[in-house]
């Protein structure tokens, strides 16, 4: 599995990289703008993301804006939906509001309230048949 870390706290990007990493290669961005940088070119090499970590908030491009962005670019590369990157949108914030907007406006596939654990990162990656 190879996925992208989009995260702009130094500690909570070193949980998921030590959380993910027995489980696929991990790339990091530190930014939304990074994180569409990096898809983009994860694309062009010809080895895209499987699974995309998303903080909401997140300095220059906040997580829902990258997200948005990203699948603008799977429809412009006419990507099918069934093989677009999967997206755990991950914050500390317990919004209902919040939630709703990823799932509907972004078109997230997922949500993990922080604090982050690997029990709650496998039952999602399993939930989005990622592992096992």
């Amino acid at each position: 599995m190879k996925c992208l870390i989009a995260e702009d706290h130094l500690l909570s990007r070193r949980i998921l990289k030590e959380l993910l990493s027995p489980e696929g290669d991990c790339d990091i961005a530190v930014n939304g703008q990074e994180a569409i940088d990096s898809f983009s070119l994860a694309h062009e090499s010809k080895r895209p993301y499987d699974v995309i970590f998303m903080d909401i908030m997140m300095p220059e491009v906040d997580g829902m804006e990258a997200l948005q962005c990203i699948r603008a670019l799977e429809r412009k590369m006419g990507i099918p939906a069934n093989l677009a990157v999967k997206v755990i949108m991950t914050t500390a914030l317990d919004d209902p509001h919040t939630v709703i907007k990823s799932f509907n406006t972004c078109e997230a596939d997922a949500f993990i309230v922080k604090p982050l654990s690997k029990q709650k990162l496998i039952k999602e990656l399993r939930a989005l048949k990622l592992v096992k």
